[in-house]
């Protein structure tokens, strides 16, 4: 089932530049791989934020639970990170859904 997650990443005044770099190395690490083994089917950072929207795919929403909460930056800066999580729906299957109601 694919999902769409929107992180937001914030840090506090008391954190570096630097220090939220290297969380976020681990992180880009990690996404890349989940991205070669298909469970990321894309990801995109967001131009001029802390953004990066991402669509997944995986069989229900307990393995996604478990993967949010293993992520580098969510063990390592999970107070600060907002992950908002929407559930995604094939477009052709809505567009046939809608056609069978007009009959």
């Amino acid at each position: 089932m694919p999902y769409l997650l929107d992180f937001q990443v914030e840090y506090p005044a008391t954190m570096t530049q630097k220090e939220l770099f290297t969380i976020w190395a681990k992180e880009a690490d990690a996404a890349l791989g989940a991205k070669k083994d298909g469970v990321v089917v894309d990801i995109w950072k967001c131009v001029g934020s802390r953004r990066v929207v991402v669509v997944v795919d995986v069989d229900s929403p307990d393995p996604l639970d478990r993967i949010l909460m293993d992520l580098p930056i969510m063990k390592e800066h999970g107070q600060h990170v907002q992950v908002e999580v929407t559930p995604l729906r094939r477009y052709e299957d809505f567009a046939e859904d809608v056609k069978n109601r007009l009959e």
